[in-house]
């Protein structure tokens, strides 16, 4: 996402209400040094670059860990871009369910740069982890590269759609854009979120920075990605839509 991109998003997206809304560390192996943002390629005049090709981490199970997983499934906000891996919204979603006595293992599997149709890409080595419930997050690096919402659309369905066949319980999470993307453009984007949750009754957090974005020490320089502070309020946004799916 442009370090600029987002100054204006709360002026197009209102405030809103999440809908239906053990002690051991989160597991990934790298950071990726690639961010969420539009020097891939945007509206607005900038050269389009090719993305890097990437793999998902490789997440070596800790010895009798048996705990089933919650894999956290998405680009640089997943991720953690720009704060210690240790600070991380899986990370804090991790301490969050230590402290309620919740015995699941949170799996980070955030890469930055990643758009749906990587996601579609990496679901073999999502399925392969053998996941409980998948946090999914995707959508923004296609909005800001101006991506056809119908391809966009598209392959968060068969993110969706081949989560839920496997036996894994999902939990969408959106995200918004910029006005300058327009109206109808963004419309369309948003709706995304809340027609898939539809379609395949799953609980849905419309966006993911709700308390985030805007607010003073929230957010890094570049407007884009929370810092430390703010991946603890996201993790807490997640939480009450993993509640329910949870046993203890």
């Amino acid at each position: 996402m442009r370090r600029t991109a987002l100054l204006s998003i709360l002026s197009a997206f209102p405030i809103l209400l999440t809908s239906s809304l053990t002690g051991c560390r989160v597991d990934n192996t790298t950071k990726q040094a690639e961010r969420l943002d539009s020097s891939k390629s945007t509206p607005g005049g900038e050269t389009p670059q090719p993305p890097a090709t990437q793999s998902s981490p490789q997440i070596p199970p800790p010895i009798n860990d048996h705990r089933p997983l919650i894999v956290c499934f998405g680009d640089s906000l997943t991720e953690g871009h720009g704060v210690d891996f240790a600070k991380s919204y899986p990370a804090y979603l991790q301490a969050d369910l230590d402290a309620q006595g919740y015995h699941y293992r949170v799996v980070n599997q955030g890469i930055s740069g990643n758009t749906t149709k990587d996601g579609v890409e990496r679901l073999d080595d999502i399925l392969a982890l053998k996941p409980a419930i998948v946090v999914v997050e995707f959508g923004g690096n296609d909005g800001l590269r101006g991506l056809p919402i119908v391809d966009s659309r598209a392959n968060l369905d068969k993110i969706v759609s081949t989560l839920k066949t496997s036996g894994a319980k999902v939990v969408l999470a959106g995200i918004t854009l910029p006005p300058d993307y327009g109206p109808d453009y963004i419309k369309q984007f948003n709706e995304t979120y809340s027609l898939l949750a539809k379609k395949y009754n799953v609980p849905m957090l419309p966006f993911l920075l709700q308390g985030v974005f805007g607010v003073d020490g929230m957010m890094q320089p570049d407007l884009t990605h929370a810092t430390a502070q703010g991946n603890q309020i996201v993790a807490k946004n997640v939480l009450p839509l993993l509640l329910p799916l949870l046993k203890k």
